[in-house]
C-alpha cells in the first residue's frame, strides 16, 4: 500500500455484529439469519467505498493496493476486501497482480473516448424518442435531480457528484419503461467515471459545474422538444464526461 495515497473513506460497520442466536438467543421457531446474507452487507459497503475512492482519486491509477492492507484501513478482514476487489476487475476498474493485490487501471483517452461513443449510441435515440412523447411537465419533476448535480459539483467532491450525475442519467432512462437499458447505461457511465487522475482542485471544481451546468440545459431542450439540441448537449456532455 502506498503511504502516499491513504484511502479515507468511511464505511459503516453496524451491520456485521454476530446474530442474535450466536449469543445463545437461538429458538427453533426463529432460524438463524444466514452468515452469507451479513457477508454480502459488508462486501456491498466494501464496493461502495472502493468506487467513492476510485472516483475520487484516493485509488491512485497505477498503484498497487493489497487486500489486507486496504482491510486494515476498512477495519475488516482482507476477504469482503477481496471480493469487492474482483467486482472490480470484472468491471475493468482494476486489475489483478499475482501475490501482490490489485491495481488500479490507468485509462487512456482512447479508451474514455470509446466509452463516451457507446453511451452515445445508447442514450441519444432514447433521449431523441423521450422527448417527442414526455409531456413538459415530466421533465420540470426532474429539476430537483438536476440542480442536485449542481450542488455536488459545488463541494469539488468527484465522488459525490459521480452518484448524484448517475442519478440524474437514471431517471431520464427510467421513463423508457426499460430497466435492462438502464442497467447496461448505467454500468458504462460508471466505467467512464473512474479512475481519475489528480488535478488541480478550482480546475476540478470548475468541470464538475460545467458538466452540471449542461442537466439544467438538456431538461430545457427536452420539455421545449427541441430535437437538435437535445442531441448536441448529449454528445457534447459524454464528450466531456472524461474532464
Amino acid at each position: 500500500m502506498p503511504a502516499s495515497a491513504p484511502v479515507q473513506v468511511p464505511v459503516q460497520m453496524s451491520s456485521v455484529g454476530l446474530p442474535e442466536q450466536a449469543r445463545g438467543e437461538h429458538t427453533h421457531s426463529e432460524p438463524p439469519a444466514p452468515r452469507l446474507v451479513q457477508r454480502h452487507s459488508v462486501r456491498g459497503q466494501i464496493l461502495d467505498a472502493l468506487r467513492a475512492a476510485l472516483v475520487s482519486g484516493e485509488l491512485v491509477p497505477g498503484e498497487v493496493y493489497s487486500g489486507p492492507g486496504l482491510g486494515a484501513r476498512f477495519g475488516v478482514s482482507a476477504t469482503p476486501v477481496r471480493e469487492a476487489m474482483q467486482q472490480l476487475a470484472l468491471e475493468g476498474a482494476v486489475e489483478v497482480v499475482p501475490n501482490r493485490g490489485f491495481r488500479v487501471t490507468v485509462r487512456s483517452a482512447a479508451e474514455l473516448a470509446e466509452l463516451a461513443e457507446v453511451r452515445a449510441l445508447i442514450e441519444v435515440p432514447v433521449m431523441l424518442r423521450l422527448a417527442r412523447t414526455i409531456p413538459a411537465a415530466r421533465w420540470c419533476e426532474l429539476r430537483p435531480l438536476a440542480e442536485a448535480t449542481t450542488a455536488a459539483a459545488a463541494t469539488g467532491n468527484r465522488a459525490a457528484y459521480a452518484e448524484s450525475d448517475r442519478a440524474f442519467h437514471r431517471a431520464i432512462l427510467s421513463l423508457s419503461g426499460n430497466q435492462q437499458l438502464v442497467t447496461v447505461a448505467d454500468d458504462l457511465h460508471r466505467r467512464s467515471q473512474w479512475p481519475l487522475l489528480a488535478g488541480d482542485p478550482l480546475a476540478r471544481r470548475a468541470d464538475l459545474l460545467a458538466d452540471a451546468a449542461e442537466h439544467l440545459a438538456l431538461l430545457d431542450a427536452l420539455a421545449a422538444q427541441d430535437l437538435t439540441v437535445v442531441q448536441s448537449l448529449v454528445r457534447e456532455h459524454f464528450a466531456g464526461a472524461d474532464r
